[in-house]
């Protein structure tokens, strides 16, 4: 029989910036991150990101402890939500290896109305030389990549999506969004001329995961941003 979990409770100001921590025992952090804030470093910054911060946390300011977190799965830099951290190599691998198991739910808000009120938008994925990710008829460059929607709700500008992420591809629900002709609101990369807009209107709102060591099924939601309901009033 599997020993209960240690639930570790740390006070919010302890939290690193850009990452509200909703659950962590001895294996595993389970937090929600704020849009504009990296998971782990890219080319043009490498310290101010949640990984770098979550070190530092769990070495709780000793320099020459060896202790760190393990990236599990990660998030735009331009998108909130659910990230899960491991603390050991081995919990990321157990993880890793139950993730098409995992079930990962999103909202995001669209500019127009779907024809289609519900559907799973699927293509190849794959990533040019300047890091934008383009949908290919070439299975031998792209991923197959799976994208389940359900529209919630509808203004005369936006509609409101709920996502079922059944695969896991950089940018994947950004790119197949756009492909349909309904780019997501806040989207530059993506969606052309979206200045007007500060913020990506694309958030994991719960994360679904059997604990490795426990064996239990875990639920976790994290909190919509609140210029979510200035778009489009809802019961998130």
């Amino acid at each position: 029989m599997q020993q209960p979990l240690k639930i570790i409770k740390i006070p919010k100001k302890y939290h690193p910036n850009g990452f509200d921590i909703l659950y962590e025992d001895s294996y595993i952090i389970v937090g929600n991150k704020a849009a504009g804030f990296l998971t782990v470093g890219a080319a043009w910054e490498r310290v101010n990101t949640i990984h770098a911060g979550l070190n530092q946390y769990v070495r709780k300011g000793n320099s020459k402890s060896h202790k760190r977190v393990f990236v599990v799965h990660r998030l735009d830099q331009a998108t909130s939500g659910i990230l899960i951290f491991a603390k050991t190599d081995k919990i990321k691998i157990a993880l890793k290896d139950n993730w098409a198991k995992t079930v990962k739910k999103y909202y995001v808000i669209v500019h127009g109305h779907m024809d289609k009120k519900s559907g799973t938008i699927s293509s190849y994925l794959e990533e040019d030389e300047d890091y934008v990710v383009h949908s290919t008829g070439d299975n031998g460059k792209g991923k197959l990549s799976h994208t389940e929607y359900t529209v919630l709700k509808e203004t005369p500008k936006f509609s409101l999506l709920k996502i079922n992420l059944l695969t896991g591809r950089k940018n994947q629900i950004r790119v197949h969004l756009a492909d349909e002709g309904y780019s997501v609101v806040g989207d530059v990369k993506y969606g052309g001329n979206e200045q007007k807009y500060n913020n990506l209107a694309l958030h994991a709102h719960s994360i679904s995961f059997v604990h490795p060591i426990s064996r239990e099924t875990l639920t976790f939601q994290a909190k919509v941003p609140a210029y979510f309901n200035k778009l489009v009033d809802y019961e998130y």
